[in-house]
């Protein structure tokens, strides 16, 4: 990783490469999605079937498209016990976590009468997006547990999942008994644009949902940008950032294995260290060299930090932080002596980690927060995956007689001074009663 020195025009050349890795998409993807999606919404079932044909499993016919009791009770006795026991460990703190979000409806009172209030209702269905991982060979059970738990915790009633079958047209047993200890017993067998699409328009087989939630590819990505207004959904989600802020104090080895663990995950993933020392800086520089010669995903990982990767020396802990809450990461550690003592200094981020045990991957996996995050910058104005992203919001109006006549002329000059005058006369028609 090349070290920059900043303030200086070449680290800000390189920082405005990264920010500005935004979420573009590409005419021809923008129409093939469009052509996927419409196909799904005419043909239902027999287009979905032909895109799974396609891409995923040649064989599976719309009888197969749901994961049957038969599938989920298999799966059961093909995972190993270890696996249990930490699924069930990570779920019982996600599900911890999620319940403090848990909120109330809601109602006021005044002297004149009048009740105001909202009532927070759960949608009556979600739909949980899980990528398929190298044609469901590395099972994204995570993904799973933070889309459905919050939904369950919400009240959500239907909640399914779709995902990419294997070729022969199997799930992965690790993602069916994660979908279960979710509460989730609604598995459907399709993956990319033609699983959002059936999410969100319904065909024969899958139900339509009033939400979509949960990550994936350009064209997943893409899908849900296009059907949201259809259905709501969770965010757009780019690439995966890390940016860690460290001091002199920090190890170097863990420094660049954190930032790995963000760059494995895709070649526009941005891993960014902005330190105040200088001998850290070439430290962990040397440290990712020596790291990426072992690491499984060489090629992806190496990509990420060569277009999207930096390490920036910065004079102070103020520059620091200014710099942090202008990219406003996806994640940002803090690996400081004393990290708690700068937390009042974050304004934007997705989710901060503090302190040198608290990698990325402890959020990603256990600690209970939600990993679905806002990225490209978006943490500016959006928050991780939550209960709220299920429920919908009522407000509640009564007026009684005396309140009504305490507003009514307000209420009319307002909506005279708008030329909305057939709302003043709906007021004034009760005045003169």
């Amino acid at each position: 990783m090349r070290v920059y020195k900043y303030p200086s025009a070449a680290a800000q050349k390189r920082l405005d490469a990264i920010i500005n890795r935004h979420l573009g998409f590409k005419a021809k993807d923008i129409q093939a999605v469009k052509k996927i999606l419409e196909d799904v919404r005419k043909n239902k079932d027999k287009a979905l079937v032909d895109y799974i044909n396609r891409f995923d499993a040649p064989n599976l016919d719309a009888g197969s498209l749901m994961v049957t009791k038969a599938e989920f009770d298999e799966a059961r006795h093909g995972v190993d016990k270890g696996f249990v026991r930490s699924l069930n460990k990570a779920a019982e703190q996600i599900e911890a976590f999620h319940k403090r979000q848990v909120a109330q409806s809601w109602f006021a009172t005044d002297i004149d009468g009048a009740v105001l209030g909202q009532l927070l209702r759960p949608v009556d269905a979600a739909g949980v997006y899980v990528p398929g991982g190298r044609g469901g060979e590395t099972p994204l059970v995570s993904s799973v547990l933070m889309g459905c738990i919050p939904a369950r915790i919400a009240g959500v009633k239907g909640i399914c999942i779709t995902t990419p079958p294997t070729k022969t047209g199997k799930i992965n047993p690790y993602l069916l008994v994660a979908a279960q200890k979710a509460g989730v017993d609604t598995v459907y067998k399709a993956g990319s644009a033609w699983g959002i699409a059936a999410l969100a328009y319904g065909t024969e087989t899958v139900r339509r949902v009033d939400v979509i939630v949960g990550p994936g590819n350009i064209y997943v990505t893409l899908a849900k940008k296009l059907v949201s207004g259809t259905v709501g959904i969770d965010m757009v989600a780019g690439p995966s950032e890390i940016l860690v802020i460290a001091d002199q104090k920090a190890y170097p080895a863990h420094v660049a294995a954190d930032l790995l663990s963000q760059a494995e995950h895709d070649p526009f993933a941005s891993a960014i260290l902005v330190t105040t020392s200088a001998g850290l800086a070439e430290a962990v520089s040397d440290a990712v060299t020596k790291q990426l010669k072992d690491l499984p995903r060489r090629a992806i990982a190496e990509a990420s930090i060569k277009a999207y990767g930096a390490v920036i020396v910065v004079p102070d802990l103020a520059a620091a932080f200014d710099l942090a809450n202008k990219i406003a990461p996806e994640h940002l550690e803090l690996q400081l002596e004393e990290p708690f003592q700068y937390l009042g200094r974050i304004q934007n981020a997705g989710a901060v980690f503090l302190g040198p045990y608290t990698p990325e991957p402890v959020g990603d996996y256990m600690a209970g927060p939600n990993h679905v995050l806002p990225t490209a910058g978006t943490a500016r104005f959006a928050s991780a995956l939550s209960v709220d992203h299920f429920i919908k919001k009522t407000s509640v109006v009564y007026y009684s007689e005396k309140a009504f006549k305490k507003d009514a002329p307000d209420i009319i000059r307002l909506a005279e001074i708008e030329g909305l005058t057939a709302h003043a006369e709906a007021v004034r028609v009760r005045e003169q009663r």
